[in-house]
């Protein structure tokens, strides 16, 4: 599973470190302790913008439209909400440029709220992230694959329920199988399957364009514009889902050749990319489709392909079904990275941040993250899920952006390679009190179920992590566990020096 020590070679060292008997410096020992071994610094700006671009497009696109619509009333208001989404994805992503540059630990925003406030508040990032959004929006993925595999197959009347779940839990289970039993499997299937999401929007844009040569500009109007601005707020919920995944790019730093350099304009480039495809396919499906057809449709982009492209509308179906599935494969692939980050605190079962020692895959994490994600399947209604994942989500990460003028008054001496102007984070975190307080008062119970779902951190982080003097029974009680996991699924802990 890993060289030891003495074996230990690293991927890349500048050719003036020096080493003492025969081993590198602790520096180059804590490295590897924290992300393996040290990649190269090879990626170019546009290798950034690919990576990021490829985060930021997922599922959200074909199911975030009917619900910004349904909170704005209006075409024209919906794409007022969707360039907004944009600018603001772009804040605070610039904003986690500065973070990502001064706080190096793996873990991301995990580890920003970790320095910064301390491991209580940490671990209840990394349970919202692994409890509630990565579940969250793995059921929304599948649930989306699903109805774009069904809807063919109904075209005058909605799928059964029972089926668009049903079908969702095999996706899950299918693509935890090939995250257990093999990583290049589950990596084959990312690199395939990036390009169909591309391609389906591609398609959809360029329809579009013809569609808006030929005057079909009818439904652009402001008719019926929702005024109220607590539901307007609720359309943000919607369309950052689609914004999500922007934050990626702070894993990418160390690979970068000249982040300082390269990171800021890799943010704005490909947050412009990603919200003018947007714009595009928005625009696309609204040449053809009113706005009641779009509220009246739970698989857009197939109501659009049947009115344009006759026979051939399954084409859109297949590749957008294929973008999804990618997207559960991505998520389930990537959520391991944060049961490690938050074993190695000792904030997370340990058997969580093990390896399985035949297939070497982390099974533990991806068995849980998919059994947590079947039991969010208990609901097939994607708009109420993306407004129990979007308060999560924008709580937590409005929390890791108010590290950037918190640490600017508590340690303004820290080493900041890259400095953004208070103007951003402080912009962002109104923007955020404003999505977070707002859409309360119009979905009270949503907003206090995510609540609710958030407060269980408390009680599980002070007893069993802030509880030191746990009676022996309870050791022995983990610890038995823990052994019986190793048993059953053969996991060893990963090596260090990995």
């Amino acid at each position: 599973m890993g060289n030891s020590k003495d074996s230990y070679s690293p991927v890349a060292l500048n050719g003036d470190e020096e080493l003492k008997n025969g081993k590198h410096e602790n520096f180059v020992d804590e490295e590897v302790k924290d992300s393996g071994m040290k990649l190269k610094a090879e990626m170019t700006l546009l290798n950034g913008c690919g990576v990021i671009i490829g985060c930021i497009i997922g599922s959200g696109i074909f199911v975030s439209p009917t619900g910004v619509l349904a909170s704005t009333g209006s075409v024209n208001m919906s794409l007022v909400v969707w360039a907004i989404c944009g600018v603001f994805t772009m804040f605070g992503a610039y904003c986690y440029a500065e973070l990502g540059c001064m706080i190096t630990k793996s873990g991301a925003d995990y580890a920003y709220i970790h320095v910064t406030f301390g491991p209580f508040l940490a671990f209840i990032r990394i349970w919202i992230e692994c409890m509630i959004v990565r579940p969250c929006t793995l059921a929304i993925q599948s649930l989306t694959f699903s109805l774009y595999i069904i809807k063919p197959l109904f075209p005058e009347c909605d799928p059964p329920d029972e089926s668009t779940r049903l079908l969702a839990a095999v996706c899950l289970c299918l693509v935890c199988f090939i995250n257990c039993y093999d990583v290049k499997w589950a990596n084959l299937v990312q690199d395939y399957l990036t390009y169909a999401k591309v391609f389906a929007l591609i398609i959809i844009c360029i329809t579009g364009v013809i569609q808006l040569s030929k005057g079909h500009v009818e439904h652009f109007t402001w008719d019926d514009t929702e005024t109220n601005p607590a539901t307007l707020a609720l359309s943000l919920y919607s369309g950052l889902f689609a914004f999500t995944g922007w934050n990626c790019l702070n894993f990418i730093i160390e690979e970068m050749k000249d982040p300082v350099r390269d990171l800021p304009r890799a943010i704005a480039i490909s947050c412009i990319l990603c919200m003018l495809i947007y714009l595009l396919t928005i625009v696309a499906f609204h040449t053809t489709l009113s706005v009641s057809e779009v509220l009246g449709s739970e698989a857009v982009a197939v109501t659009f392909a049947n009115r344009l492209y006759g026979k051939m509308a399954w084409v859109i179906s297949i590749f957008v079904a294929l973008s999804t599935f990618g997207a559960v494969n991505g998520n389930i692939l990537t959520t391991s990275r944060l049961f490690f980050a938050g074993a190695r605190e000792g904030q997370m079962p340990a058997a969580l941040a093990m390896i399985q020692i035949n297939r070497v895959t982390p099974m533990p994490s991806v068995i849980i993250i998919t059994l947590l994600s079947l039991l969010y399947l208990m609901s097939s209604d994607i708009i109420q899920l993306i407004n129990y994942a979007s308060f999560s989500i924008w709580l937590s990460i409005g929390a890791a952006v108010f590290c950037v003028p918190y640490l600017r008054w508590k340690c303004p001496d820290m080493k900041r390679p890259i400095k953004v102007h208070l103007f951003f984070p402080i912009t962002y975190l109104l923007l955020t009190a404003m999505i977070l307080i707002l859409p309360a008062i119009v979905k009270p119970v949503e907003t206090g179920i995510g609540i609710a779902m958030i407060l269980t951190a408390v009680p599980v982080y002070f007893a069993l992590i802030a509880w030191k003097t746990k009676p022996a029974w309870v050791h022995q009680m983990t610890t038995g566990g823990t052994n019986w996991l190793q048993r059953l699924l053969m996991i060893l802990p990963q090596d260090k020096e990995d």
